[in-house]
């Protein structure tokens, strides 16, 4: 009898093990739903998001095939070689101002999952790519629908060098490429929703001081833009260009230019300067 999925290597997510892990009395995970391929894991939440949806639904995709990245960019996925999820939050308690921090947390949550799982020193690059070795790993969307936001991650795991994207600014790599001490997804996803859950109960129940409930530290010790100089394409136009010098109780990037000068920055490409 043939193998049911082509890949020996790449097995597929065990949904039995992840909804005993994660579903969990009381806890912020509601329903799990795992599909084979998807066009958008982000667009399949937003459509359940605008019909309704509580808090706590989790999309996987062990494949992807029309997802988007920061302004408007494509992000595939070959089967079962990474993480593709979207999950639902609805932080009604939190001055919509605030929501801004939640893709920041999913980058932390994503960055203390993979120094778990894989022992590798992973960091930020603001906003929310994960770094490894200076090449980017992982990517995070947020898009606001309705009351609620969307988060949405994409994170190479096994993809080999001839499957990587191609990344503007930087090179791409993977977990497996980058030498990760374990490649099972499974660990790895509870891991991350675990820690996500953890960060943004944490994060609500501060209102979405991201200072008080200890974000904001966790976020500067994992950012290693700061300390670099750096280039910000900005949305409106021209660049910025200076050295970043923190990240604020905003989760704006301060960049101290020539003039002496300290910009906050809430949107734009970021590269760090060699």
């Amino acid at each position: 009898m043939g193998s049911p999925y082509g890949d020996l290597e790449r097995p597929p997510l065990s949904r039995r093990s992840l909804e005993r892990a994660l579903l969990v009395p009381g806890g912020l995970w509601r329903r799990l739903d795992i599909r084979a391929e998807t066009g958008s894991t982000n667009a399949d939440v937003t459509e359940a998001a605008r019909s309704g949806e509580p808090e706590g639904l989790i999309v996987v995709a062990e494949q992807q095939i029309a997802g988007r990245g920061r302004r408007d960019r494509t992000w595939t996925s070959p089967p079962r070689a990474g993480l593709t999820l979207s999950v639902l939050l609805r932080p009604a308690e939190v001055p919509s101002r605030q929501w801004g921090w939640l893709p920041l947390l999913a980058g932390v949550a994503l960055r203390e999952a993979v120094h778990r799982i894989t022992e590798l020193d992973a960091a930020l690059k603001w906003p929310n790519d994960l770094l490894v070795h200076d090449a980017k790993c992982a990517g995070i969307l947020a898009e606001v629908v309705e009351d609620g936001v969307v988060v949405g991650i994409g994170l190479n795991v096994t993809t080999r060098v001839d499957e990587l994207p191609v990344v503007t600014g930087l090179p791409a790599t993977s977990l497996q490429i980058a030498g990760a001490k374990s490649t099972d997804r499974d660990p790895l996803l509870k891991a991350l929703l675990r820690s996500l859950a953890q960060w943004y109960s944490g994060w609500r129940e501060a209102g979405g001081d991201a200072e008080m409930c200890g974000l904001l530290g966790a976020y500067r010790r994992g950012c290693s833009t700061i300390g670099r100089d750096v280039r910000v394409e900005r949305p409106a136009g021209g660049d910025l260009v200076g050295a970043a010098v923190d990240v604020d109780a905003d989760g704006q990037l301060v960049i101290r230019t020539a003039d002496g000068r300290d910009n906050r920055v809430s949107a734009g490409d970021v590269r760090h300067v060699r």
